[in-house]
């Protein structure tokens, strides 16, 4: 089991995550995440997705700990910091893996903020738990089923073929740090991103992410999306805002418009130039409305 150690990050890249990791032993396996802020600060979950890790967050981290809170952003179970399962996590085990760490740190209150795979896992522990959650930032990402799946990720799900692609030739994280974004990353920023997945072992579960997208009627996942989709009703009376790239290859406006349907009180702010990896595209002004927006009572 390989875990990419927080005290072997190279000196840029701990220039930009300067956070405290701590590490929880689950069921399925050693999850570190970053626990930065008050202790006695009301608490923000950050969820991110794939090929990311807590790194996607750094923007909105410090923010948010200014204004007092306490934020918790785990890598998951495979990803970033945390360790390498040798068996196959799929959606219905992650959520139960970010469940145990929630219930082992006793948020029994938290805000709750989403990202790429880190909505269908957000809004599955969400909605099982509804009584513990408060607002809820959505940024590009889903939590239903849908039809609609590009091309090159598709290529990517191919038998063999999708595998050898995003694992063996790291053709999905690597990929993502220039067609995630509309602003050039720095080399700092890209160093940062990859720092998880430089070796085949460790992007293992990049590839099982890919795999599990339930296209397929059979897909056993697929009843697990169906079950949260059709359990978001649960969230109608929550605070929530819809903070989108709309230049988003994957999760373009057609997750922004399903979104927008299932709650249409939720607050909107769309930035028509930013991509997939929209905390890269945006100022830090801009930021700082989605920390704000954990302010709202």
């Amino acid at each position: 089991m390989l875990i990419p150690s927080p005290h072997a990050l190279p000196a840029e890249v701990k220039a930009l995550y300067p956070f405290q990791v701590k590490e929880h032993l689950t069921s399925y396996g050693l999850m570190r995440y970053v626990d930065h802020g008050p202790v006695d600060g009301t608490p923000v979950l950050l969820l991110h997705g794939n090929p990311s890790w807590s790194f996607l967050w750094r923007k909105l981290i410090v923010p948010l700990a200014e204004r007092g809170f306490r934020v918790i952003a785990p890598d998951h179970l495979g990803m970033g910091l945390s360790a390498r399962p040798l068996n196959w996590l799929r959606l219905e085990e992650r959520i139960q893996s970010i469940k145990e760490l929630v219930d082992a740190l006793s948020l029994t209150s938290f805000h709750l903020g989403v990202h790429d795979w880190g909505g269908a896992i957000g809004f599955g522990l969400a909605t099982r738990i509804p009584e513990r959650i408060g607002n809820i930032l959505v940024t590009n990402t889903g939590a239903f089923l849908s039809d609609n799946i590009p091309q090159r990720i598709a290529l990517c799900r191919l038998p063999l073929v999708g595998r050898f692609i995003t694992q063996y030739c790291n053709g999905f994280a690597w990929p993502a740090t220039w067609m995630a974004v509309e602003k050039p990353l720095s080399s700092e920023v890209k160093k940062g991103f990859l720092y998880p997945y430089t070796s085949v072992s460790s992007r293992r579960s990049i590839a099982d992410f890919v795999l599990d997208i339930p296209m397929e009627e059979d897909h056993p996942t697929r009843s697990v999306l169906r079950e949260i989709e059709n359990q978001l009703e649960k969230l109608r009376d929550k605070k929530m805002l819809l903070f989108w790239g709309m230049k988003d290859f994957c999760f373009d406006e057609t997750f922004y418009a399903g979104f927008a349907q299932r709650f249409p009180t939720a607050e909107k702010i769309i930035f028509p130039q930013a991509g997939h990896y929209v905390l890269e595209d945006i100022s830090e002004v801009e930021i700082a409305r989605a920390a704000n927006f954990f302010l709202q009572k």
